[in-house]
């Protein structure tokens, strides 16, 4: 029986109240179906998906981490190929309604393109469009102008609910036009994110939680509506599907291979049980890697930290309790171009996952290929339960350094997964174990033919009892299964191990048992009859070995190297859903990554990708292989004595001409006038309001926070013209701007002074000494430069962290308590909320000089400008613009991802620079902190058969100046590649810029 969840408001009636949370009501559950759409199902065990039940393997994926459209495809068929068959992803309010009341999904904004390469790729997507989606993105997701908002939010205060509902509406109607239900790859819709704390006083505020379901189920979403609560708490329960949030081994990337030894998480199948009974166990965001804040440890050790053992041990923990849809987050990270990032982390958003930012793959990726195809074809899994979920220590092992957990199959009453792993999670000891498994003819002790096997320390397993495997059964295998397949009336069954390991796969007969014959490799086997119809094979997993059984079965048995090299991939059918097909797997064996198979008559053809030459194991249908292409080519082809093809390809990588950047011509200009005295900032903000409606209330005559003025990203000026006393000695000041973040001040034209930053502190008070004797009735002004991190997130629910603000909180004059300052101005990127280039978004461009000006776009005439490379640099506190151009010939069929590349200074280190490509702000670097140093700038941003412009800004902290270390463009991978061709995004020229000053 299929149960879905419809909730009913009992009392319609709403109190409003501007400042308040409006009256909870009770809401009545009724467990029914709901009679919106039959394409996606679920029951007890798992999501069903046209009537097909599926094992939902999902990654996160954020569109606008990528604002090069083009490369949707590559990122979501390395999804698929690595058996994935869902992605998740985030829709950002803060990009698509910067204006309150103007909502824009234009350009990389818009979602179709992600919508269409997933169904070109043949991946379901699960929408999540928050309003709030925390996501180490600015303000969790808000836009900017709920700073200034009144009234807490992600509460069902009325300000708040009027506030969304333009969002909600809007993306909901574009959602829904993507549905299963109208032919697109939209499967799920999430409400809310993660809403499972409270700021004291406030609790789940169910009211608020209705809203939305009805929001969203007005606006036309039929598909089933999910929730990811922080931790399985049961919260937010009237949603369909119930689900939550898990990172077991936490963020320290420093500490990569330290693992606490209880890390494993234990409990999450009884809190499923008591929350959710009736729906699929759903772990809507797992740990695929880690973020890195500024002042890490780099996101190659975030890899280190979520590597291929961390996804062995616990994500076959997650199988351990039946859980059968699993997002990663992250599977593809991208980058924090613009101002996307909140002040916890920097440019890159790698998070140490399977696909780098660069979109390059991780020895990660390979692992997970193992998991997921191995569920992929374990219908018996979907319908399991854990038997012994707190009784598994030194369970079927009697080695008390072991935990088993067995789960069985208890709709088929046949199969049962066996899920080992060490009880000490930080353990590193290699276990010795035998098993003793309950199995169709009885009781086993395995090995039965002697020895045993072993678990090294931060390893898992799963063995699996009374396993289908096409016509077959195996009686049991403690290699573990990758896949199989049966091809042409064979079955192909792939199993493998840690190299050297001693194994066993036995097969289960009704008559008479067929002998086992290698014939592929030197592997020596054992084999004996048992209970007169079941065939034991004993063998140890290295490299490489085939072995016929019978006539009808031919097992792959392999070591974990040779394990990675298989993908599982699936012709297209026809139809809309035509690469959604899981029918008539072929196998094939060799390649960096493998992207799709077609097959036209006779005819097999290969798109994929590869780094080096290629040796090719192909296992199809003899009938659409006669011939093979890869990439267009025809392979030449070899027949093994078992009936498998096999070609070899020898990759093609050209040399390519890239510049040394520090070789060019650059140009340079002050972008500091502010602190000439002739600087007139009349047309700039005048920061005078009295009141604010943002919890931090100020200590200042006028609110001094950018974000009540307009300003919400970048780099912020404020001008405080204030007269002499005479007694003026310095000036003290108070300035928050998230973690990292810097500023600097002058006085006139003089340098006072800088708070250069570090990871710790997100405000900073200091005291900045006067040049000398001011003039009593003399002007003057006080220029801060400060930098914008990004807004705080609000995942802690009713306490408005994004609110709090960019700007000064206090000041004073020191040596003249009664020195006022006359008139505050303050200016951050061009416009504000209307900001100027609707190409490249809202958060693209902040408040120096030079990006007000469009310095940093493609075609501005900087012929006038003195000669200067980054690397001279500046002899003296301030800020200087760069700019140079360049040629790209990159030739097609190749993917050479490349990044802008500096180096730390140590001499003069207190600098931050932002680098631009093409208009694009893809790097913000604080060199004293760190640790970014390579800035991946993805094709499409970077044009690679053409014009290129990069600008550079500098700012240095103090009286000695600043230079980049270096600079370069580098590649960072060669790759022979058979992706789609990339079209450039929009990369608009200077044009003349009204009001910029």
């Amino acid at each position: 029986m299929l149960f879905s969840k419809l909730v009913a408001l009992l009392s319609a009636t709403l109190v409003l109240a501007s400042s308040k949370p409006r009256s909870v009501q009770k809401l009545n559950i009724i467990r029914d179906t709901d009679g919106l759409q039959t394409n996606v199902t679920w029951d007890e065990y798992s999501l069903m998906i046209n009537g097909e039940r599926m094992f939902m393997f999902s990654g996160e994926v954020h569109p606008y981490r990528m604002p090069s459209q083009s490369l949707y495809l590559d990122i979501l068929q390395k999804v698929k190929s690595m058996g994935f068959n869902t992605v998740s992803f985030y829709v950002f309010w803060g990009i698509v309604e910067p204006k309150r009341g103007v909502i824009s999904f234009e350009g990389f904004r818009d979602l179709q393109p992600f919508f269409d390469a997933a169904m070109e790729a043949g991946i379901y997507l699960m929408a999540r469009p928050g309003p709030y989606i925390n996501a180490e993105t600015t303000a969790g997701g808000f836009p900017g102008w709920g700073t200034y908002t009144p009234s807490l939010w992600r509460t069902s205060n009325t300000t708040y609910y009027e506030a969304w509902q333009n969002y909600v509406s809007t993306t909901a109607h574009i959602l829904a036009e993507n549905q299963i239900t109208n032919g697109g790859p939209i499967i799920l819709v999430q409400s809310e994110n993660e809403y499972t704390g409270w700021a004291p006083g406030y609790s789940e505020d169910f009211t608020y939680e209705a809203e939305l379901l009805s929001a969203w189920r007005t606006a036309g979403i039929k598909v089933p509506i999910t929730f990811n609560d922080a931790s399985p708490e049961g919260h937010y329960l009237t949603v369909n599907i119930w689900g939550y949030d898990s990172y077991p081994n936490g963020f320290d990337c420093s500490s990569p291979y330290t693992w606490a030894s209880n890390a494993v998480p234990t409990y999450f199948w009884s809190a499923h049980e008591e929350y959710a009974p009736e729906e699929p166990n759903a772990v809507y965001e797992y740990q695929g890697g880690a973020f890195d804040g500024w002042g890490g440890s780099g996101y190659d050790t975030c890899a280190i930290l979520t590597g291929p053992d961390f996804e062995r041990v616990f994500y076959k923990n997650e199988l351990a309790t039946s859980t059968t849809y699993l997002n990663l987050y992250m599977i593809y990270g991208g980058t924090n171009w613009g101002g996307i990032a909140h002040p916890g982390v920097y440019t890159s958003y790698d998070y140490g996952s399977a696909i780098a930012e660069d979109r390059t793959l991780r020895e990660k990726y390979y692992e997970l290929k193992l998991q997921a195809n191995f569920l992929r074809v374990s219908p018996a899994y979907l319908t399991t339960r854990p038997m012994n979920s707190y009784s598994n220590q030194g369970a079927f092992t009697g080695n008390q350094a072991l935990l088993t957990t067995q789960v069985l199959d208890v709709v088929g009453n046949q199969t049962g997964f066996y899920v080992i792993r060490q009880a000490n999670a930080s353990s590193n000891a290699m276990e010795m174990y035998t098993l003793t498994l309950p199995t169709s003819v009885g009781n086993l002790t395995v090995p039965v033919l002697g020895g045993q096997l072993t678990l090294d320390g931060k390893d898992s397993k799963v063995h699996v009892v009374d396993y289908a495997a096409g016509a077959n059964t195996l009686l049991y295998s403690t290699a573990e299964i990758t896949t199989w397949a049966t091809i042409d009336g064979r079955d192909i069954i792939v199993v493998y191990g840690n190299a050297g390991e001693l194994h066993e796969t036995a097969f289960k007969f009704d008559g008479t048992v067929p002998a086992a014959t290698v014939v592929s490799g030197s592997e020596q086997l054992k084999s004996e009859t048992i209970n007169s119809t079941n065939l034991v094979i004993q063998y140890t997993t290295t490299g490489q070995t085939v072995v016929e059984v019978g006539s009808d079965v031919l097992l792959y048995i392999l070591d974990r190297a040779n394990a990675y090299e298989f993908w599982v991939l699936y012709p297209p059918t026809t139809g809309a859903y035509a690469n959604y097909s899981t029918a008539d797997p072929i196998l094939v064996k060799g390649g960096y990554f493998i992207r799709s198979v077609d097959v036209s008559g006779s005819t097999l053809a290969l798109l994929g990708d590869l780094n080096s030459t290629a040796s090719f194991e192909i296992i199809a249908p003899a009938a659409s292989s006669a011939q093979v292409t890869f990439n267009g080519e025809p392979l030449t082809l070899e027949k093994t004595s078992y009936g498998t093809l096999t070609a070899e390809k020898t990759v093609s990588l050209p040399q390519v001409n890239i510049p040394t950047l520090e070789s060019l011509t650059w140009k340079t200009a002050d972008s500091l006038p502010e602190i000439t005295p002739t600087y007139d900032d009349s047309s700039w903000t005048t920061a005078n309001h009295t009141t604010t409606v943002n919890p931090t209330q100020p200590s200042t005559p006028v609110v001094l926070y950018a974000g009540d003025y307009g300003y919400h990203t970048g780099n912020i000026l404020w001008r405080a013209h204030f007269t002499s006393l005479g007694a003026e000695t310095g000036f003290t000041l108070n300035v928050q701007g998230g973690s990292a973040f810097g500023y600097s001040v002058w006085l006139d034209s003089s340098f006072i002074g800088s708070w250069v930053g570090d990871a710790v502190y997100e405000s900073y008070q200091s005291s900045f000494s006067f040049p000398g004797t001011l003039s009593k009735g003399s002007a003057h002004v006080l220029t801060i430069l400060q930098d914008h991190m990004g807004y705080e997130e609000d995942w802690t629910a009713a306490s408005d962290d994004f609110k709090a603000p960019r700007g000064l909180l206090s000041y004073s004059f020191e040596g003249s308590n009664a020195t006022t300052v006359d008139l505050w101005k303050v200016i951050g990127n061009l416009g504000g909320e209307d900001y100027v280039d609707t190409t490249r978004g809202p958060l693209n461009e902040g408040g120096l000089y030079g990006e007000r000006q469009g310095w940093h776009l493609p075609d501005f005439d900087d012929s006038y400008w003195a000669d200067g490379l980054p690397t001279n640099g500046i002899s003296s506190a301030g800020v200087s613009f760069y700019r140079t151009t360049f040629e790209l010939d990159i030739p097609s069929g190749v993917d050479y991802p490349m990044a802008i590349v500096t180096t730390n200074m140590t001499t003069n280190p207190y600098f931050r620079s932002q680098f631009y490509v093409n208009g694009y702000q893809f790097g913000k670097y604080v060199n004293s902190v760190g640790p970014q140093q390579a800035f991946p700038v993805p094709q499409g941003i970077l044009n690679y058969n053409g014009l290129n412009t990069l600008a550079v800004s500098l700012w240095a902290h103090e009286n000695e100046g600043a230079k980049l270390s270096s600079i370069a463009l580098e590649v960072l991978a060669q790759v022979e590649s058979s992706m789609a061709a990339v079209v450039n995004q929009p990369m608009p020229p200077w044009t003349p810029r009204p009001g910029a000053s």
